[in-house]
């Protein structure tokens, strides 16, 4: 059964009983009202005609006609029972009421009972001894029939049953409406999540009322989809960069594998008997093609390390020794070409990272350095603090790199100068970047066309954990 019939029938029954106990004790409560009003009637003019016998008057006609109004009929007897007064209300009467009048006689005090005496069904009787001071009046009975009461009742019953089933009606049609209504936001919900389709997650289910049990539910929903979206969406930039990994990894390895493969025809063919120069060029460019695979490799090893979360060597180490140490490697294999130049810092600079790692990166920073500066330009290498981090910048006077290639250049194989793209693979900023993002820091870079770049790596102090650059490192110049 479906929800908004469970809660129209739930709602309906509940209605229903609490309708149907309400009108049964209203009905009980009006008959009651109602047969009690007849015995009151029938008990204060009993008494009233009592007064009258016992202050010495004499009933008059116009005295039996008021104490007869609304139906009710008095008796007057004597000691023996004999009647002396009767109203003409008092139909064919009988045996029955000997016992009424006989018991207040004898104890003394006022009886009651209901008898049929009238000949219009039961009757209500009650009977008052009295004395008189002279005459023979000794009982007062007065009666009324409960016929008119009855009959009231009957109606009450019939209204307040017709009353009970039309507030039925209207709280089953009012129970399905409030079911509906309240529905009405959950039937909005499936529709939109039927629309939805396999790996739609972009579409939001509507929130009619978010502060509801039915909006706070959706809303939750809502906020589901959007993780499911977002992890779907990082799954396929994963797959896409793996995908374009492996494409570029392929061509990149089959460049060099080209290269060995036609030497080592060459040689095989011909080259080693006919042209003993020509053979060891081969050798020679073999030599370099697999020494540019090792490279390449090595690289890819490291990328791969680096995603699968590779443990670190971390100890506590001087930031500025170490960058002093890489300046003096990089100047010497620039061979006079460039000038590097370390800037010392006033006192040491201690970090907590991977040396082995973090001077990889500095590595590769002052290489690219090095190698996009023309002759005679000048590499400077800087440390600093910053706050609650250590920095390292590398300012270079080299080409630049353009404001559409900075967004890429962190990209793997991706190299900003075609030129050039014979002399390295691509994979160095990208191998920096995650050295650095395992310590918690980040690289930056600012650079302009012509005038040179300068990269920023910026470390913890302490442990490994997000750093934000708070303060630039000026370009030389």
């Amino acid at each position: 059964m479906p929800i908004r019939w469970r809660l129209t029938l739930f709602i309906a029954l509940a209605i229903g009983a609490i309708l149907l106990v309400l009108g049964v004790a209203l009905f009980f409560l009006l008959s009651e009202a109602l047969l009690s009003t007849v015995e009151d009637t029938a008990e204060k003019r009993a008494e009233d005609a009592h007064d009258i016998i016992r202050s010495g008057q004499t009933l008059h006609a116009g005295d039996v006609k008021e104490l007869a109004l609304d139906g009710v009929f008095v008796i007057i007897r004597d000691g023996e029972g004999g009647v002396l007064t009767e109203h003409p209300n008092l139909g064919s009467k009988g045996e029955a009421e000997d016992r009424v009048w006989k018991e207040a006689l004898r104890n003394g005090r006022p009886a009651s009972d209901k008898v049929e005496i009238s000949g219009d069904g039961m009757d209500y009787i009650y009977a008052v001894p009295a004395r008189a001071p002279q005459g023979s009046a000794r009982v007062v009975e007065a009666g009324k029939s409960y016929k008119e009461a009855l009959e009231d009742v009957r109606e009450i019953g019939a209204i307040l049953a017709a009353g009970i089933g039309v507030a039925l009606l209207l709280a089953i049609g009012g129970a399905y409406l409030l079911a509906q209504t309240a529905l009405r936001p959950v039937e909005a919900v499936t529709a939109t999540a039927r629309e939805m389709g396999e790996g739609d997650l972009a579409k939001r289910l509507p929130v009619a009322n978010p502060k509801d049990e039915i909006g706070r539910l959706t809303t939750t929903i809502n906020g589901l989809l959007a993780r499911l979206d977002s992890a779907f969406r990082r799954r396929e930039e994963t797959l896409s960069r793996q995908r374009r990994f492996a494409a570029d990894a392929s061509h990149e390895l089959r460049t060099p594998l080209t290269s060995i493969s036609g030497h080592a025809r060459m040689l095989d063919e011909w080259a080693l008997e006919e042209d003993k120069e020509t053979a060891r060029r081969s050798v020679g460019a073999i030599r370099r093609e697999t020494g540019r695979m090792r490279g390449l490799i090595e690289s890819l090893l490291t990328l791969t390390r680096g995603d699968e979360g590779a443990p670190m060597e971390v100890g506590r180490y001087d930031l500025g020794a170490l960058a002093k140490e890489a300046t003096e490697t990089a100047g010497a294999a620039a061979d006079g070409r460039v000038s590097v130049e370390f800037v010392p810092f006033e006192h040491e600079i201690m970090a907590t990272f991977d040396r082995e790692r973090i001077l990889q990166v500095f590595s590769i920073l002052l290489d690219n350095a090095v190698k996009y500066t023309p002759d005679g330009g000048s590499v400077t290498v800087r440390v600093e603090e910053e706050n609650g981090g250590v920095a390292l910048a590398v300012s270079d006077t080299g080409v630049g790199i353009t404001e559409d290639q900075l967004p890429l250049i962190f990209e793997r194989f991706y190299r900003a100068d075609s030129a050039r793209a014979e002399e390295g693979t691509g994979l160095g900023l990208s191998i920096a970047r995650q050295i650095a993002e395992s310590h918690g820091g980040t690289i930056e870079v600012r650079s302009k066309v012509g005038v040179g770049s300068t990269f920023v790596l910026v470390l913890p102090t302490q442990k490994p954990g997000p750093i934000p650059l708070t303060r630039e490192i000026q370009d030389p110049g």
